[in-house]
Formats: C-alpha cells, sequence, structure tokens
C-alpha cells in the first residue's frame, strides 16, 4: 500500500462541495480516505484573481501506481468541470488536486513530480498539512512539515474555515 497525500482546492464556484466530490471519486479508485484536514481560504497564490481559494489536504493508502493516480486526478478534475489551460500561468478553476507526496518516494517525470515541487513556498499546502503530517518527513529536504512552515517565506493570508 501506498500513502498517497493529495492536496484539493479551488476558487470558482461551490469548491467545498467539489472538494466533497473529488473525494468520492477518487475513493472509489483509492479507497476510502484515511485522513481529512480542514478547509483552509487563502488569498490566490501567482496570479490575480477575485475569489480566494479554499483547499483541502487528504491522505489515501491503495496500490496504485504514481502515473496511473496522475490519471484518475486529472479525469476526476475534467469530470468536474476543469477546463484545460489556457496558458502557462495560474488562473482560477472550480478544481485542482495536486499529488503532494506517495510515501518518501522522489519522482522526476516530465508529466508528475512527487514531492510537488513548490509545496514547501505555499503556505495555503503547509497549513492544511500541518492538521495531522506535522511530522511527516519531506524525503526532498529531510525537514518536517512543521519545520518547513516555520521557514516558508509565503506571507499570504490562509485561514482556517
Amino acid at each position: 500500500m501506498n500513502r498517497q497525500i493529495l492536496l484539493l482546492g479551488g476558487n470558482q464556484g461551490n469548491v467545498i462541495a467539489a472538494c466533497k466530490k473529488a473525494v468520492t471519486l477518487l475513493s472509489d479508485s483509492l479507497g476510502d480516505p484515511i485522513l481529512q484536514s480542514a478547509y483552509y481560504e487563502s488569498e490566490p497564490w501567482g496570479f490575480e484573481a477575485s475569489q480566494n481559494f479554499i483547499n483541502q489536504v487528504v491522505e489515501f493508502h491503495s496500490t496504485i501506481e504514481a502515473t496511473e493516480l496522475l490519471t484518475v486526478t486529472q479525469s476526476i478534475e475534467q469530470q468536474l468541470g476543469r477546463q484545460t489551460k489556457t496558458g502557462t500561468h495560474y488562473e482560477s478553476r472550480l478544481i485542482d488536486i495536486d499529488i503532494l507526496f506517495i510515501d518518501d518516494l522522489q519522482i522526476d517525470l516530465a508529466q508528475l513530480k512527487v514531492p510537488h515541487p513548490r509545496l514547501h513556498e505555499r503556505k495555503f499546502t503547509l497549513l492544511p498539512l500541518m492538521d495531522y503530517w506535522s511530522n511527516f518527513m519531506h524525503p526532498t529536504f529531510k525537514k518536517t512539515i512543521t519545520q518547513l512552515t516555520h521557514e516558508c517565506l509565503d506571507k499570504g493570508i490562509v485561514q482556517r474555515l
């Protein structure tokens, strides 16, 4: 069994309902979620948008391989109405599912990087991880989520809902 830690979120429409539906659809492929963080609201990161984001971290345990997990997450995003990106920049969306960690694996493929390459830079990712995974050791940096959170330079406002 692989421990898979995912970040769900978005800033358009009913994001909490979309996250709940995504967890249900993920459960069809991965089994029931093991842990789910609270929801967190944050300012857009890396671009301007009129709506704040809502994010949640969810952990699953399954035997699904990394590239298949990516296929599953992308399929669910499309089922829930995620539009194909119009450019190379960040943009508003109803749902986004990022693979943060798969056990302590380090994967560097063109289509998939695990651990997520920017999670340590983003409070909207780190603060939900603090709910249950504060002692989880980042396999690349060899630091806990607590340590990464204290070192994070992100000044954006993130609050637990």
